[in-house]
């Protein structure tokens, strides 16, 4: 059976938060990481994205390409604990000249502090009413806020609602060991259970290090809706 949905090409695509969404709204995604993702739940290309792009275009046709490139250069943890000698290179100025050169309608996602990034839109978990019913019988939201630019316009659904607790789902890693959900007051705040952080952010099939660094499908199902309204206009 033929697939004609529109493709979307979704780079440094991780376990694939954002190509969940951006398929929930429609498209074909292909993702697209240096590292094997053996989570990821869609069509899957290991290798250097940026570098395979043209390649990568001219098999795939894709109609749009979303991108995350990786944040470590840019997250508020690297600004904390003065990281920036481990050598993490902040690679959205290449990325979106990539893109760019493209000619087609592009997103990158990067966390808030991402100094290279134009921010065109920031999205919150609690914008999507995103949270976890807690073990001690407390709702809490997400709030995740990430930041988007893009060559195409694109509007937030609305305001924060940054109101009672939140729940974190940052932190872990491969070595990280398993901690049982707590509220700490404070910085940090109330790290959720894996069965409370794969609540909040949607993302069933992850495990802790691939959450703590994805996004929620809501937001890339938001974005991908305005995309392909974006498309059929240009289509018309």
């Amino acid at each position: 059976m033929t697939d004609d949905r529109p493709v979307l090409l979704d780079l440094f695509c991780a376990a694939g938060g954002a190509s969940v969404g951006y398929e929930r709204a429609g498209f074909r995604v292909v993702g697209v990481d240096v590292a094997p993702q053996p989570h990821y739940p869609f069509e899957f290309v290991q290798g250097d994205a940026v570098a395979l792009l043209p390649e990568l275009v001219a098999h795939h046709r894709p109609a749009a390409i979303g991108a995350s490139p990786p944040c470590f250069a840019n997250s508020v943890l690297n600004n904390l604990h003065k990281i920036q000698a481990l050598g993490y290179v902040d690679m959205i100025p290449e990325t979106r000249d990539g893109l760019e050169a493209t000619g087609l309608p592009y997103v990158i996602e990067n966390v808030p502090g991402a100094g290279a990034l134009r921010v065109d839109l920031e999205l919150c978990g609690s914008m999507f009413g995103l949270g976890a019913t807690c073990r001690d019988g407390v709702r809490r939201y997400l709030k995740r806020h990430r930041w988007f630019e893009s060559n195409v316009p694109l509007l937030a659904p609305g305001p924060c609602h940054h109101t009672g607790q939140a729940i974190g789902v940052h932190g872990g890693g491969p070595t990280a060991k398993p901690r049982q959900a707590r509220a700490i007051e404070g910085r940090g705040g109330y790290q959720g259970t894996m069965a409370e952080r794969r609540e909040a952010m949607d993302v069933t099939w992850m495990n802790r290090e691939e959450i703590s660094l994805a996004i929620p499908p809501a937001y890339t199902k938001w974005i991908g809706r305005q995309l392909m309204a974006q498309l059929g206009q240009a289509a018309a």
